[in-house]
């Protein structure tokens, strides 16, 4: 074997695992072995929904002078009264809602009280009114309405200033070794910004297992000869600290794919069905991490899933529907299956979008937007609940900018730091995880 054979079937055959994460994968931590068993087992799984969800087709009020409202601002994107599905909440503000026709698995979560709606989330660093707005006499999170920015709000709290970190990476950092065999955060959908710890790092794993080296596996005597002199190249001289810093990555690599794959192996099949689709694939196997927990001897994980999509920018009436039909169609068969695994008030699943949508319509979609509604799901949660204040959908009106693009009421911060609470952060900490919550008159929404 030549040494250009070798470096294309041993080392480039592990981007996924060592090569293509070096960051992440070169400050991983190690936390000793697998206990037998996590009594205090929780889980936060992040379903980010990329390009700006048009939440306020997703919840949508039903009842006729609300209704009368949303369908003026909305045109012909409006989805018909008769259609939509009804919830009827535990906490009424004197209307009546409705799900997307599409999304019957989350009418049945929420009549079962096992999900609830977070209304009019979005980025804030205070609350902010219209006529502060409008005024500028508020404090904004920079770059609304920008794609790459928001996304960066919702997952980094950032706010006004400069963090290198996630607010799921900085829950880790403060929870220390409470990953066993993985790190805390888990992301199933690249390296992301949300996960991303001083002292932690995410593990990026895909939706069929983890990645391991290619050309290093099976017993054949080939593959074999590769990992004997891989190994020979790991444990050469490697006088400089870049070297040795390349073989710690690499020998991380192996032996997490190797323990994650194992631990996997042990799991038997779920009885529940998964949706055919990219995010039904990523909570499948989000499920069956949660069911290799004891193996794996972890006792806190949170998962960063993602789809996509939702920039509905145009053909938002033949492709919203599909969108919204499957994240419904996801949430459920997770929530079944974390009943199945009999953890589910141990699990929570919240969605996260880049901004809501403007109400106006251009003609066959919508444009970039702000506040918007939001899912949570889970055993644990008060659910059969909105939680937050629902905006008046009127353009022009009291929650709009201009432009029929809503101001948030709830903060994202307030989401993360009820999320962190009920994780296990002490209180004192919650504000190292949500620095922003604190500005508003609740630090907590308390739907855990």
């Amino acid at each position: 074997m030549d040494r250009r054979t070798f470096l294309k079937g041993a080392a480039l055959a592990g981007a996924g695992v060592g090569l293509g994460h070096l960051p992440g994968v070169a400050r991983m931590e190690f936390f000793g072995t697998a206990a037998a068993a996590v009594p205090d087992y929780r889980a936060v799984v992040c379903v980010f929904l990329f390009g700006g969800n048009d939440s306020f087709n997703m919840v949508v009020p039903r009842s006729a002078a609300e209704y009368s409202v949303y369908a003026n601002s909305r045109q012909n994107l409006a989805v018909p009264q008769d259609q939509l599905l009804p919830i009827t909440a535990l906490n009424p503000d004197g209307a009546q809602y409705g799900f997307h026709p599409a999304m019957p698995g989350m009418q049945e979560l929420f009549a079962q009280g096992r999900g609830a709606v977070l209304a009019n989330v979005g980025p804030l660093v205070q609350p902010v009114t219209r006529a502060d707005y409008l005024a500028g006499a508020a404090a904004l999170p920079p770059q609304l309405f920008s794609h790459n920015d928001q996304q960066d709000q919702w997952q980094t709290l950032k706010g006004r200033t400069v963090v290198k970190t996630g607010w799921a990476g900085r829950m880790a950092d403060l929870l220390g070794a409470a990953g066993g065999l993985l790190p805390v955060n888990v992301s199933l959908a690249g390296t992301v910004a949300q996960q991303a710890g001083e002292k932690t790092t995410q593990y990026v794993i895909g939706r069929n297992g983890a990645p391991e080296f290619n050309g290093l596996n099976g017993g054949n005597t080939v593959n074999a000869g590769r990992r004997t002199a891989f190994d020979s190249v790991l444990d050469g001289a490697n006088a400089g600290i870049y070297g040795r810093a390349f073989a710690s990555v690499e020998r991380r690599a192996i032996a997490t794919a190797a323990n994650v794959n194992a631990a996997l192996a042990t799991v038997p099949t779920l009885a529940t069905p998964f949706p055919d689709s990219g995010l039904g694939a990523q909570l499948a196997l989000v499920a069956r991490l949660i069911a290799a927990r004891d193996t794996l001897g972890t006792s806190r994980q949170v998962f960063f899933v993602a789809t996509g999509g939702f920039d509905t920018h145009d053909d938002q009436l033949d492709e919203q529907p599909l969108l919204l039909g499957d994240v419904s169609a996801s949430l459920r068969a997770f929530h079944d299956a974390t009943v199945e695994l009999g953890v589910a008030d141990r699990v929570v699943a919240v969605t996260q979008s880049d901004f809501g949508r403007t109400l106006t319509s251009n003609g066959d979609g919508t444009d970039h937007g702000w506040g918007g509604h939001h899912l949570v799901v889970g055993g644990s949660v008060l659910g059969q609940r909105i939680y937050g204040t629902m905006p008046r959908l009127e353009i022009g009106g009291i929650d709009d900018t201009s432009g029929g693009r809503i101001i948030p009421t709830t903060s994202v911060d307030q989401v993360a730091a009820t999320l962190a609470r009920w994780f296990g952060v002490a209180d004192p900490d919650i504000d190292r995880v949500a620095p922003n919550a604190r500005n508003f008159p609740t630090k907590f929404v308390d739907f855990v």
